[in-house]
């Protein structure tokens, strides 16, 4: 980490699955944060249909309403958070478990269709396979 990042108290991280949606939706509550209309996926998102099988640089398709670049599609993103069942009651940022042996990964890939794409679309992947990557990351930090 560089001397001004540690100065200033950043920790960087991935997001959690719930901070990832919530970026990716931007404020929206459609299935995708363009709208609900599966069409619309080729304007927004590196996906199976358009990506040449494969991913992209970043920010060649529009940003979302928050300025975030392929929040759908491209590449699935990695969370923090070992796959869980989504808890029956409203929580805010829940945590799932502590340990596990698939992590959750986010958004789409350029190898799947529109509806894998979604805002809420979840996909896992053990992290210690040797054999499968699919994904890429984002970082989050936080500010002590």
């Amino acid at each position: 980490m560089l001397p001004e990042e540690k100065a200033a108290g950043r920790i960087y991280r991935l997001p959690t699955e719930a901070e990832w949606e919530y970026a990716c939706r931007a404020g929206t509550d459609t299935a995708y944060s363009f709208g609900d209309d599966p069409t619309e996926v080729t304007t927004h998102a590196w996906y199976n249909r358009n990506s040449g099988q494969d991913t992209h640089p970043p920010s060649q398709k529009p940003p979302n309403p928050w300025g975030f670049s392929d929040m759908h599609g491209n590449a699935w993103e990695w969370c923090h958070n070992w796959l869980y069942d989504y808890p029956d009651t409203p929580e805010t940022d829940p945590a799932g478990p502590p340990t596990g042996k698939l992590h959750v990964l986010r958004g789409g890939g350029w190898f799947h269709r529109e509806p894998d794409c979604r805002s809420a679309s979840r996909f896992t992947e053990d992290p210690n396979s040797p054999t499968k990557y699919t994904g890429g990351f984002r970082v989050a930090y936080t500010v002590r």
